[in-house]
């Protein structure tokens, strides 16, 4: 089921196309991401794969960071750490929840938590280069 205030992803892109519907909801402050895990999302085992977990949680850090920004045209990830607490299985919901916690010229930096059906799955940090138009 997917939670209330979200919609479909506004940022489209060829890696996450395979691991569709994906779902946000954008604060002032962040851009958080959701999905019910489905098989496309899934290992052998039926554990969300921790890849996807690691590429979702680096799109919904990059995109909090973009919103403290005006003037920019991405952000590279410089460096991405993610612990697993616990695993995330087939028909959960999974909520990326970020935070930017610091902004600058050239790099920032943000940090957060993935939650399946409301139980902490993992934490994240990461740094990122901020790239501004030409």
């Amino acid at each position: 089921m997917i939670k209330d205030g979200f919609k479909p992803h506004f940022r489209k892109s060829p890696l996450t196309e395979p691991w569709e519907p994906l779902y946000s909801r954008v604060t002032k402050d962040a851009a958080i991401i959701g999905l019910v895990a489905d098989t496309q999302h899934c290992n052998s085992r039926g554990f969300v794969h921790g890849g996807l977990i690691s590429a979702i949680a680096d799109n919904a850090m990059g995109l909090s960071c973009a919103l403290r920004h005006e003037n920019v045209s991405g952000l590279v990830t410089i460096s991405l750490h993610l612990d697993f607490a616990l695993a995330a299985r087939k028909g959960e919901w999974l909520e990326f929840i970020t935070s930017a916690i610091k902004s600058g010229n050239s790099i920032d930096m943000a940090q957060g938590q993935v939650y399946a059906d409301g139980k902490l799955c993992a934490l994240m940090g990461g740094t990122f280069s901020v790239r501004k138009p030409n």
